[in-house]
């Protein structure tokens, strides 16, 4: 992987924060259930650092991988944040795992297919609309500043970074594509969104 540099390995949950204040990172491949510490083999509570992470290190992008396919604990892991949502028998993700970094790594989203068959269960109910007020809020303004980065949309929204993601995230899911570019596409096909209009300059 050429264009990737692997910065820093963590074996327990209680050592990420400290690596990751040592070693600036883009992107988190995260372990669902990595251990807390070597005394304690229980899960480390990801679903309450992911969100603590994304406040500390706002261009921080975290794809989480996992064995489970759990509905509930999948949604759970995308409100805490997460950009992607891998299962380790998803042998396409793991052998082109390059692929599926640079994905998110560009505000993209990742699911394997069975992990994103489980969420389109959590999509609009037949009498609600397909987006959000919200989501298409987010979206409209990213029609406006498509070169803005997710950080920098979220200022202008005067919104925290993580929910920027998490609405993008949803949006994503409920438009069944992978990323800013294909949901602002899709939206406009759709007649849902119209661009923010730019500020006039004199």
């Amino acid at each position: 992987m050429p264009d990737f540099e692997i910065v820093a390995t963590a074996y327990y949950g209680e050592e990420l924060e400290p690596m990751l204040a040592a070693y600036p990172t883009d992107v988190l491949v995260l372990d669902v259930t990595v251990p807390a510490s070597p005394t304690n083999r229980n899960p480390y509570p990801i679903l309450h650092l992911i969100p603590k992470l994304l406040q500390r290190y706002p261009t921080l992008v975290v794809l989480v991988v996992s064995m489970h396919d759990d509905r509930a604990l999948i949604q759970a892991v995308i409100e805490a944040g997460a950009s992607g949502y891998i299962l380790k028998d998803d042998r396409e993700a793991i052998v082109d795992l390059a692929a599926v970094v640079r994905t998110v790594a560009h505000g993209g989203i990742y699911f394997s297919r069975q992990a994103h068959q489980q969420l389109r269960q959590y999509g609009a109910a037949p009498d609600e609309p397909l987006l959000t007020q919200r989501q298409l809020e987010v979206l409209s303004m990213c029609a406006a500043y498509p070169n803005l980065s997710t950080s920098d949309l979220a200022q202008k929204l005067n919104i925290a970074n993580s929910t920027m993601r998490n609405l993008l995230s949803e949006a994503y899911l409920r438009l069944q594509v992978i990323n800013r570019t294909a949901a602002i596409a899709k939206a406009r096909q759709l007649g849902l969104i119209t661009p923010y209009p730019k500020p006039v300059v004199v």
